[in-house]
């Protein structure tokens, strides 16, 4: 991870906090008031780690973003409007609301964040009947389980591994972005609605999925999710979502999955053994893991990948 900061220096944490976090409120009782940043962008997608070698009590007036926190040492409690929310090591959280004041008072903490926008949940889900997105809100600050915890540890970890080189193919960074906030939303409570309404189902006809499906073939090679798809549809999410079942029996993720297998095996079938890798191809078409793409392509295609680049 970068280092974007790091400093014992009082002023110079303050105005970092203030820079990066919009931090307004920051006091350390105890000196030296050391903190250090490591920090790592990929578009909607934040990767933090935060530690404060002090106690501090820091605050904003609004958090502007989704943090999503794992607590790795230290402790913390959050001062919302309302009851306080104390976090020990190993709990995992989400900091508050993208649109309320924030603040904590911190135990010499070392803690880790995923950062999303709040428009990255739009391109998964949705709140209403409406076919225009609304922000999805969030009705509770911790997982449900001990299982979804660690859920949402084992997504972030691999999160982080696709982009431990620093860079990821972008079909790849969009896929694997939605992930987590598609998990976000399986283990955090929110109001996002699930199942279809009756003007979902009444809208998940053969022409909406004929538009969706034409949008697929026609832009596998971009970045898109369910809510794109959706739109080319003009139709909710959970109505194309709802048409792909009823007349194809499969989701739009996975028929665009399929899609881009096709062109995959095409780029191995053309491709040249000296200069082309099952690898890059894979990855330049969203398959970020080798082994999972070498199976699914052999269940397609009678033969593993390899074979085909080959030539034979």
């Amino acid at each position: 991870m970068t280092t974007l900061f790091e400093s014992t220096d009082a002023e110079a944490v303050r105005e970092m906090l203030l820079s990066v976090y919009d931090a307004r409120r920051f006091a350390a009782p105890s000196a030296p008031p050391y903190l250090r940043i490591g920090l790592d962008q990929f578009g909607e997608v934040g990767l933090h780690r935060i530690t404060y070698g002090m106690d501090c009590e820091v605050g904003s007036h609004e958090l502007g973003g989704l943090y999503f926190g794992h607590l790795a040492a230290g402790g913390i409690v959050f001062r919302p409007p309302g009851d306080a929310r104390p976090y020990r090591a190993g709990d995992v959280f989400l900091a508050g609301q993208p649109d309320e004041p924030y603040l904590a008072d911190i135990v010499q903490s070392d803690l880790e964040y995923v950062g999303l926008e709040p428009s990255l949940l739009t391109q998964v889900a949705a709140t209403s009947p409406a076919r225009v997105p609304t922000p999805i809100r969030f009705t509770g600050y911790q997982p449900a389980t001990a299982r979804d915890a660690q859920r949402w540890l084992a997504t972030v970890a691999y999160f982080r591994e696709l982009v431990a080189d620093g860079v990821a193919p972008p079909l790849v960074l969009a896929t694997a972005s939605r992930l987590l906030a598609a998990t976000a939303l399986t283990v955090f409570p929110n109001d996002a609605l699930r199942d279809p309404t009756i003007e979902d189902r009444h809208d998940a006809h053969p022409d909406a999925l004929r538009r969706a499906v034409a949008f697929i073939d026609d832009n596998a090679q971009r970045p898109i999710g369910p809510a794109d798809i959706a739109a080319a549809a003009h139709v909710s999410i959970r109505a194309v979502q709802l048409a792909f079942r009823r007349h194809l029996d499969t989701t739009p993720m996975a028929y665009l999955r399929r899609v881009r297998l096709t062109h995959a095996h095409e780029a191995l079938r053309d491709g040249d053994p000296a200069t082309t890798s099952v690898s890059a191809v894979a990855a330049a078409w969203g398959f970020a893991d080798h082994s999972s793409f070498t199976e699914l392509y052999r269940i397609t295609y009678g033969q593993p990948p390899s074979k085909t680049l080959r030539g034979r």
